[in-house]
């Protein structure tokens, strides 16, 4: 008997670990290995309350294959009204960085909100390059995300 139950286990650990491969985050977004975006920063948070909040996991929702964590229901329930309007730009990955035809990581502190967009980058000093020409970075991202969005930040 302890024989079966030790096999169940084990089928249904393998069987939720292909599951869980079967939904990775899409290529165009910024996740961890967890699929979680912005190391679980509450991307409405920025909106509402002009600042960095962390997300908690009674509070998520599921966008392009990638996880978004709340600190409240009411910040969960507008993204998943409007995930476009609060999902940040370039799937999350680094301005900055995208502008520089690369996919960079970024710190959730590095952020500025620029017409009713959320740009998030590396780091603040990176972040300082970005904001000394937000109009000419902008543009030049803008013009590199479609050719690189879906190639993995290794291949750029």
């Amino acid at each position: 008997m302890m024989n079966f139950k030790i096999a169940k286990s084990i089928a249904l650990s393998l069987a939720l670990s292909f599951a869980g491969a079967a939904v990775a985050a899409d290529k165009d977004m910024n996740a961890d290995l967890n699929d979680v975006a912005i190391s679980g920063y509450d991307t409405v948070a920025y909106f509402t309350k002009k600042m960095p909040v962390q997300g908690v996991d009674k509070f998520t929702a599921v966008y392009k294959n990638t996880i978004y964590k709340f600190s409240s229901e009411q910040n969960r329930d507008a993204f998943k009204a409007n995930p476009e309007k609060f999902a940040p730009q370039f799937g999350g990955y680094c301005a900055m960085g995208i502008a520089m035809e690369k996919k960079f990581n970024v710190d959730p502190t590095a952020w500025r909100i620029v017409d009713e967009k959320l740009y998030l980058n590396l780091n603040k000093d990176v972040q300082t390059k970005w904001v000394s020409d937000i109009p000419g970075n902008l543009k030049t991202a803008q013009g590199n995300w479609p050719t690189i969005k879906d190639k993995a930040a290794s291949e750029l």
